[in-house]
């Protein structure tokens, strides 16, 4: 299990735990299905790529709307605990079903948990850690998913093979972590309310947003190349089978690989929050290219356990990384609706990628289809280690989408944050002028006033005569 979380919130180190829980359940019985829907209930392999295609679309549609619409809502815990509540009544449902439109349903319904749970979550990840520790949260979160991805696969092995349990009880066994990590989720996740998180010059009145920054469209630009690059993991799962790896040894290929990314996400997220974080997604993103160069050489089962653990990394590096790299780019106000966009544009992108990829591995060459991802992961790579027009150093960011506003909008972000300081109890007393309000800032107070600086990220941008008029103006 990742460790060292002493310096991550409670939410973060909850949230990991329910994904672990949830992604054990899924991963129980994801390898399951195929072998569920084409021998038990009879439906062919075309069905299977319907069933699992619908399913993955309808994910990405939503995690755009739920994202967006989260920002607008004074919580988002009620919108992750109702995800994961559909994931886990969705495996009951496919336990029960009797044709392959059941499973086709209640795939959907699952999906539908996915999308609706996906943006808020990361976006309640980026409201309660401060910047210089996204990194880091993002990364232990991503560890524990992938904790659950090893768990998953080696307790259903066991209950199969050592304890004989029929398949289809093994969809009612997954509904049980499920319903732990729901439980867990309502008793101990506590979130901050949406005018807590409002923290930005980019929030209006009535409660939308102005229009995304040019530097996270471009963020978003290289991430949907890359995820042309990032076709289906099954692709290589199918080379290595096809190149002599038995099918009792693929679950441990596979386990082997979320280990990897279970021991090290953490600390390269962390790494994130040290160093630029475009430089730490771009080395992942190289090491992707490097591996889809060698991937077709690979001959022998030694081979291709070395290229599922390297395989690992690029995913390490690039993680948790993408989504502190985001949370850095947009306003507290947009963090849904901007997660939402990255889970659509990256969804689709490796669906288009999966299509090209499949078509150059069956009509042209193995060889074409792995240099053609090499070729996508390097340029992607290229593409967002460029320097940003309007550069924001990812270890010291703020929730400020843009401190070229002007200052009407700075000033308009002073006067909220302003007014937050003086609701706090430890500073009513010191209401008064705007001459009480100079004293407060430069020698009554001096720990609020560099806190405050700290807090809105502008130290190098707003003068002391501005921060004095806008406190006065709230009192």
């Amino acid at each position: 299990m990742p460790r060292d979380t002493r310096r991550l919130s409670p939410q973060v180190i909850v949230l990991g735990f329910v994904s672990l829980l949830n992604d054990s359940a899924s991963e129980m019985i994801y390898p399951l299905l195929p072998i569920f829907i084409t021998t038990t209930l009879g439906a062919s392999p075309v069905i299977v790529g319907l069933i699992e295609g619908a399913a993955d679309a309808l994910a990405s549609i939503l995690k755009f709307i739920a994202g967006a619409w989260s920002d607008r809502v004074r919580h988002r815990k009620p919108m992750i605990a109702t995800g994961y509540l559909l994931a886990a009544g969705s495996r009951a449902l496919i336990g029960a079903a009797s044709s392959w439109t059941a499973v086709l349903s209640a795939r959907l319904i699952d999906r539908t948990g996915k999308g609706i749970r996906s943006a808020p979550r990361d976006a309640m990840i980026s409201d309660v850690t401060a910047a210089g520790q996204r990194g880091r949260a993002y990364g232990f979160h991503r560890a524990m998913d992938h904790l659950g991805a090893v768990i998953g696969p080696l307790v259903a092995t066991l209950l199969l093979s050592g304890l004989h349990v029929p398949l289809r009880h093994m969809f009612f066994i997954a509904v049980i972590p499920g319903l732990i990590a729901v439980f867990l989720l309502l008793a101990l996740l506590k979130e901050p309310s949406r005018e807590q998180r409002a923290d930005s010059p980019a929030a209006r009145s009535d409660g939308r947003v102005g229009p995304l920054s040019p530097g996270f469209y471009r963020l978003i630009a290289a991430i949907a190349l890359f995820s042309l690059a990032n076709s289906s993991d099954a692709f290589l799962l199918l080379q290595a089978h096809a190149s002599g790896v038995s099918t009792a040894m693929l679950p441990l290929l596979w386990a082997a690989h979320h280990l990897v990314k279970s021991l090290l996400s953490t600390h390269a997220g962390a790494l994130s929050d040290r160093v630029p974080r475009r430089y730490v997604v771009a080395f992942g993103w190289l090491l992707y290219a490097v591996t889809y160069f060698f991937f077709p050489a690979a001959r022998s089962v030694p081979a291709f356990f070395a290229l599922f653990v390297f395989y690992a990394l690029p995913f390490v590096f690039s993680e948790g990384a993408e989504r502190a790299l985001i949370s850095d780019f947009v306003p507290a106000a947009a963090r849904g609706k901007s997660f939402g966009i990255y889970y659509l544009v990256s969804g689709f992108g490796v669906l288009v990628g999966s299509l090209i990829f499949g078509e150059l591995y069956q009509r042209v060459s193995i060889q074409s289809a792995f240099s053609a991802g090499a070729v996508l992961a390097l340029l992607a790579a290229i593409v967002i280690a460029l320097p940003p027009r309007a550069p924001r150093e990812s270890s010291s960011a703020s929730p400020v989408a843009d401190v070229e506003e002007g200052m009407a909008a700075r000033t308009q972000h002073l006067r909220r944050m302003t007014a937050a300081y003086f609701s706090n109890a430890s500073c009513r007393s010191r209401r008064g002028t705007a001459a009480a309000a100079r004293r407060f800032l430069r020698a009554g107070c001096p720990r609020a006033e560099s806190g405050m600086h700290r807090q809105i990220g502008l130290e190098r941008h707003v003068a002391l005569p501005d921060l004095v008029a806008a406190v006065a103006e709230t009192l």
